[in-house]
């Protein structure tokens, strides 16, 4: 009886191992585990020092014109890497258009913002500074400004060793750059596709196959799932003007392509659990939601309350754990810092 019973379990075991592994090697025609160290970016060698001024860059709100917003006003590293907003607040309490994607891992998306109109961090980083709807500043401002705090210059000149006049705009960016590459985030999914059987839950594995087999990894593939290529939203059925503003084409913005009209970047679903609301337009604010409209609207699917529910909870495995970050102290202003204006320039 004994026997009988050890055997049982041992070979129920085996079932769910091998179940697990066909499972993995499904997924890992799609997606990739996180890379175990900081990626590599173009153009800019990633260092310690880096690292250390872009942090104080991505928290210090003088790079507003305002003095009042820092990139981590719409990317906060507490709740998901955005700002939980519909769309964000910024220069003079202006909305801005679109809703804030996460910082997190976004270091390994293919193009920056929903139009993808910014090739890799150093250009994202220089957007929001200048819109003057987000912190509303200009390079020259910005440099009269790091230039006129001693320590950012000590800083400046020890991450881009060698310059003439290290501390201008393009550096700020690419210091930036430098420490959100630092912004990776493991989850239990990386750990399942490593050869973690226990990783992910019965629902969740459930979701994950639901996910490739449905489509949704057409899309949302590789090591972000999601974070490159381009897709019309509403593929097979638009979504009403509530979902997709009627006044916001996408990348046409960028392109002036009559094709790329609503057609935006795949979004990356890391941590998506935690960074409601979503789409562009942020007007939905629950994951089961937005996982019945894609299905209907990209990929013409009716999905039970069962299937989307388990979708979701495999969407729930990809949230990850944070890297510590300790928080900066700022240097402090001197007589030559420029003053914060909180006026609105009409263009």
């Amino acid at each position: 009886m004994r026997l009988t019973l050890t055997a049982l379990i041992a070979t129920t075991a085996l079932a769910g191992a091998a179940q697990a592994d066909a499972l993995r090697d499904k997924a890992l025609d799609y997606f990739a585990p996180l890379p175990s160290t900081v990626p590599a970016v173009k153009d800019n060698r990633i260092t310690p020092e880096k690292i250390d001024l872009g942090k104080a860059l991505f928290f210090d709100p003088r790079l507003s014109a305002s003095g009042v917003f820092s990139c981590y006003s719409c990317h906060n590293l507490t709740t998901g890497g955005d700002d939980n907003l519909e769309t964000s607040i910024g220069h003079g309490w202006q909305k801005g258009p679109r809703n804030a994607p996460t910082v997190l891992n976004a270091v390994l998306n293919e193009a920056q913002f929903w139009d993808g109109r910014a090739d890799d961090l150093k250009a994202q980083a220089k957007g929001p500074v200048q819109a003057g709807v987000e912190m509303a500043n200009t390079p020259a401002q910005v440099e009269v400004t790091l230039k006129s705090l001693p320590q950012y210059v000590d800083w400046f000149a020890a991450a881009f060793p060698g310059e003439p006049e290290p501390t201008n705009f393009d550096n700020m960016a690419k210091a930036i750059e430098a420490f959100e590459a630092t912004l990776i985030t493991p989850a239990p999914f990386d750990a399942f596709l490593n050869g973690d059987d226990a990783a992910l839950t019965e629902d969740q594995r459930a979701g994950l196959a639901l996910f490739i087999d449905k489509g949704c990894s057409s899309c949302h593939s590789g090591v972000n799932v999601g974070g490159h290529g381009y897709y019309p939203f509403g593929l097979i059925e638009k979504p009403g003007a509530d979902i997709l503003p009627e006044g916001d084409k996408g990348r046409f913005a960028v392109t002036a392509t009559v094709d790329d009209e609503y057609v935006f970047r795949a979004a990356p679903l890391r941590n998506v659990a935690v960074t409601a609301p979503y789409f562009h337009s942020g007007k939905v604010w629950d994951l089961k939601t937005a996982v019945t409209i894609m299905a209907e609207s990209q990929l013409g699917e009716t999905m039970s309350d069962q299937e989307v529910g388990q979708v979701v909870a495999f969407l729930e495995s990809l949230t990850g754990t944070m890297p510590p970050v300790t928080l900066p102290v700022l240097p402090a202003e001197t007589e030559g810092t420029p003053r914060p204006t909180a006026e609105i320039k009409v263009e």
